[in-house]
């Protein structure tokens, strides 16, 4: 068992770390030897039907544990932190209260921020933003990624070229604060007592499995669900069309890419976003990490959320 919180509930056990290092594996083990329930905070896994190239796990990788926060939106709608934040606050707030371990696992690591702090977000300015988006529709995502990384290499490390909402926004905070976008995001203060679990691995092994995991995409039928979603309007999706693997895809279906090179792009992007996942969540302090392959990783993080004692 955990220790119990000050508020003699059961803490927030969080699982975060990069793409493809097992963290949907160890959270189910976690969950059934403490007698949890997962709460996703995983942002592409929130659409319904992204289901292969999300990695988004099936009734048999559950293993009978409850989870939570799968399947929410129509691959139409745009991503909102906000909105997420207060569903999983509801569910974790549900769990709590009937004594259950809720277990937050994901690799978006400013949902899961979300979660677990309180955050007050700089101020927006909605001239400053309607210029922006303006631009980015005139010279496209790569020429913003390329200002920003003049301006805040940091942000620009931790953004996609490919994420044209991303770049407005820390664009707009440079220009609204005259400071770096990850300098201006507030220091977080706790909303939950929590445990932070992070996996980790060795950069070869990781590009490696990056690679199997995108072979098996293809293997599973990746391909006929991009299909499937783009005749249910992904193209239309503000967020869900830029995911990994359905944006190579979409420009596959296209013609804009072959299949060979769909893949290969898929698998290189992968890449890039998994060290840009590590920069982002190595900055936190209070993550205990964990080679994801050493064989004893169940019991050595048992141990770490058994003895930790919260909100001492």
């Amino acid at each position: 068992m955990t220790a119990p919180a000050a508020d003699g509930l059961p803490p927030v056990v969080a699982v975060v770390g990069p793409t493809a290092t097992g963290k949907t594996a160890l959270t189910v083990a976690l969950a059934q030897r403490l007698g949890g329930e997962v709460v996703n905070a995983d942002s592409m896994q929130l659409y319904r039907g992204m289901d292969i190239g999300t990695a988004k796990p099936d009734l048999v990788e559950r293993q009978g544990v409850p989870h939570h926060l799968l399947d929410l939106w129509d691959v139409r709608e745009p991503a909102a932190v906000a909105v997420y934040r207060d569903a999983a606050r509801a569910e974790v707030d549900r769990l709590r209260a009937a004594g259950v371990v809720p277990l937050l696992v994901g690799g978006s690591g400013l949902y899961v921020r979300a979660v677990l702090d309180e955050l007050d977000f700089p101020a927006t300015d909605p001239a400053v933003r309607a210029r922006l988006t303006a631009e980015l529709a005139t010279v496209g995502p790569d020429e913003l990624h390329r200002r920003l990384a003049l301006v805040d290499p940091a942000a620009a490390a931790a953004v996609l070229p490919s994420n044209g909402r991303r770049l407005v926004r820390a664009l707009e905070v440079v220009e609204i604060t005259g400071r770096p976008f990850i300098a201006s995001l507030p220091q977080p203060r706790p909303h939950y007592p929590a445990v932070s679990i992070g996996l980790d691995r060795e950069p070869a092994e990781l590009d490696a499995r990056v690679a199997t995991r995108v072979d098996a995409m293809w293997a599973a039928g990746f391909v006929t669900e991009v299909q499937r979603l783009a005749a249910e309007g992904l193209r239309e999706g503000p967020t869900a069309s830029r995911a990994l693997g359905y944006a190579q895809v979409l420009q596959q279906l296209d013609g804009e890419l072959s299949a060979a090179e769909a893949r290969e792009r898929t698998v290189s992007t992968t890449r890039r976003f998994v060290r840009r996942q590590r920069s982002w969540f190595r900055r936190d302090p209070g993550v205990h990490w964990f080679d994801a392959a050493r064989p004893d990783l169940l019991d050595a993080v048992g141990a770490v959320i058994t003895d930790r004692r919260i909100g001492a």
